[in-house]
């Protein structure tokens, strides 16, 4: 973490966040009886993949946990096969090997709606990346701790623990914690360490009287970061390129049992938010994740003294966002691949 004299807000890094959570992992390996084994499964002969992939394998080696790159399709750099080829073989060989722990694929491949098919092949018993449609059933629905033997039930007659019953992030007797897409949740992780949640509050509501804006609203980041947010009790204004809506557990201001709900509900934004200028004005924190190298946020519409966190590889905010927020995170990939590898064990 690094300020200067000259009132610009800090600079924090992911390195010290990742820190903690990295003694988290080396102590509980230590206790496993054999070290977790990933297999990475990379079909496609994009850069960024490739990079997060030889990141990936840095990151388990030096944790002490077995790594297995399986390449396929265009991955194979003199296997004239066609981008994405055997990627389907490959996750069915991986979830039907017992000495397989957790299976992860470098999205993305085909395209979005046959990546989501790719997604839903992964067995959710080795799904370290959390984008199987039973856990975020379970995002969505603001179930936290689940029976493992929910996983093999239908999703709708999945049976867990809400934030709201929940006393802590403890799971109870016979439950385990249900699993989190890596990126949304090292995001409110590094939330967490910077203070934007109120450890004082009762669990499940630490984020309350925070207003979040989330930029894109994509599967794999935005929308499930602020169903997790606003689960958490901030109000959540979700922009993207076409439209902004509202996440939230509270109650609209007609209703008149002021009553909150027990998870997340979507809706317009009330008429004086449906800009994001509007949206940036009162947001405590606002996090960027667009894949676009120049797309950028105004500096100047930000609030004084928020909070920024910068998702993409293209940084999202003006080089100035020190200028007004009081805290700036220019990326989280670290703190990431930490959350994939507690997943392994959890």
């Amino acid at each position: 973490m690094s300020t200067s004299l000259s009132g610009k807000g800090l600079l924090l890094k992911a390195d010290l966040i990742a820190a903690s959570f990295r003694d988290e992992v080396e102590k509980s390996l230590a206790e496993c009886s054999r070290s977790p084994k990933l297999v990475g499964i990379l079909s496609t002969s994009s850069g960024p993949s490739r990079t997060y992939a030889e990141f990936t394998r840095k990151q388990c080696e030096s944790l002490g946990f077995e790594f297995v790159l399986k390449e396929t399709g265009a991955a194979l750099m003199n296997g004239g096969l066609g981008e994405g080829e055997g990627v389907e073989e490959a996750i069915m060989e991986a979830n039907e090997d017992d000495s397989v722990d957790g299976v992860m694929v470098y999205f993305p491949i085909f395209g979005p709606q046959q990546d989501h098919y790719l997604q839903q092949l992964v067995s959710p018993y080795k799904d370290v990346e959390g984008l199987h449609v039973k856990f975020h059933y379970n995002l969505y629905h603001n179930i936290r701790f689940i029976s493992p033997s929910s996983l093999s039930a239908p999703t709708s007659s999945a049976a867990g623990l809400t934030g709201d019953e929940a006393e802590n992030d403890i799971p109870p007797p016979g439950m385990v914690k249900s699993i989190l897409p890596c990126t949304p949740l090292a995001i409110v992780k590094c939330l967490e360490y910077a203070g934007v949640y109120n450890k004082i509050l009762p669990y499940g509501d630490r984020a309350y009287g925070k207003t979040v804006v989330v930029v894109n609203r994509s599967e794999v980041v935005g929308r499930p970061l602020a169903a997790l947010l606003s689960n958490d009790g901030a109000r959540v204004f979700s922009v993207d390129i076409d439209s902004i809506q509202e996440y939230t557990k509270r109650p609209s201001d007609l209703d008149s049992s002021r009553k909150y709900h027990p998870r997340h509900i979507v809706r317009p934004p009330p008429e004086a938010y449906n800009t994001l200028q509007a949206c940036l004005a009162v947001a405590d924190v606002v996090v960027a994740a667009v894949p676009n190298a120049t797309y950028k946020i105004p500096t100047a519409w930000l609030k004084d003294g928020c909070v920024c966190v910068n998702v993409a590889a293209e940084k999202n905010f003006e080089k100035d966002v020190r200028e007004k927020a009081s805290l700036y995170i220019p990326a989280v990939g670290k703190v990431t691949i930490l959350m994939l590898l507690r997943n392994l064990y959890v």
